[in-house]
């Protein structure tokens, strides 16, 4: 990596962006030896709260921060990023049909992927957050251009949520669960594959053998957290979500422990029976710089169902913009 990465950031006033910024500046994102120069983008109306932000930025003396630039055209904005985070999108709200949602935002990130495709570093890399953000990414790409290995929609969150859950119910500590991956879309059909998941070592089938608890509340739990946090807070993740795109993007920048995988959407190749082009979460693999699906996971009958659900609703949601991708 160079000693130096520029980092755009779309909503960076909001919540996940406040919760965000700070982290990447202070080093967590890509690690001690990288200055970091931040490229913020928000709405016009938003601009004041954002000057607010740079203020506590500078406030906080970073050593790695090099420098600061806020900024409501996205042309500008997106100008020789190496990573682009697409965090602000118009979230549904009451009465709101998901295609309307889909459409909206398909504005938005229509947008969005035609100014990283012109003015990006050819080599950017893109971070999908805002939902629905699978297939936002799908209409960025298209938009932009981006070969496949440069397009990813986050589920690390979720990843994050059912580790959680497991490490929980077995009375170990987060760091005891690997290869906790979520199949499939951002949404309430995800599949939290458990039945591929290790507790220290051991499956975590035969650690944890309440086949009720993670057929049942465990499953609920992870694809309804979202909503269950909504309800108690008021607001929708936030903090969660920021440490998510820096995992996120921290697991694509690290080669990736031998045995191990971790969750990130990507351009499927057709693995998997995957339509080819669908933005989908897979166990995913690093090398530091190349990222690959890792193939040989096996699928019980049951999972196979789940992954097929989730493939199936990504299809509709793809078909639902089709206009945007022509």
């Amino acid at each position: 990596m160079s000693n130096s990465v520029r980092v755009a950031i779309t909503g960076a006033a909001g919540q996940i962006g406040y919760a965000l910024l700070f982290r990447i500046a202070s080093g967590q994102m890509f690690g001690p030896d990288t200055k970091i120069d931040l490229n913020l983008i928000e709405l016009e109306q938003a601009m004041g709260a954002l000057n607010g932000v740079k203020m506590e930025l500078d406030d906080c003396a970073f050593p790695l921060l090099n420098s600061v630039t806020m900024t409501s055209d996205v042309n500008e904005g997106f100008g020789d990023a190496d990573w682009s985070l697409l965090v602000g999108a118009v979230p549904r709200k009451q009465g709101m049909e998901r295609a309307d949602l889909l459409n909206i935002n398909g504005g938005i990130f229509t947008t969005q992927g035609k100014a990283i495709g012109a003015n990006a570093k050819p080599n950017c890399n893109v971070l999908v957050v805002g939902n629905p953000c699978n297939t936002n990414a799908l209409i960025c790409q298209h938009a932009s251009g981006l070969p496949n290995e440069q397009i990813f929609a986050m589920t690390m969150l979720d990843q994050n949520r059912a580790t959680t859950q497991l490490a929980q119910k077995a009375g170990v500590s987060v760091s005891s669960v690997k290869n906790m991956v979520i199949w499939g879309n951002h949404s309430p059909t995800m599949f939290p594959d458990f039945f591929n998941a290790s507790i220290d070592g051991v499956p975590a089938t035969e650690v944890i053998t309440d086949d009720e608890w993670l057929t049942g509340d465990f499953m609920k739990t992870v694809q309804q957290r979202g909503s269950a946090i909504i309800k108690a807070r008021g607001a929708s993740s936030a903090a969660s979500a920021a440490n998510a795109i820096v995992d996120t993007v921290n697991q694509l920048v690290t080669p990736t422990p031998e045995g191990e995988a971790f969750s990130v959407c990507v351009p499927s190749d057709g693995s998997y029976g995957v339509p080819e082009g669908l933005i989908f979460g897979y166990p995913i693999i690093s090398d530091g710089l190349i990222t690959q699906i890792r193939q040989g996971t096996v699928h019980s009958d049951a999972a196979a169902e789940k992954v097929k659900i989730t493939t199936d609703e990504l299809a509709a949601e793809r078909d639902a913009v089709a206009a945007l991708l022509q």
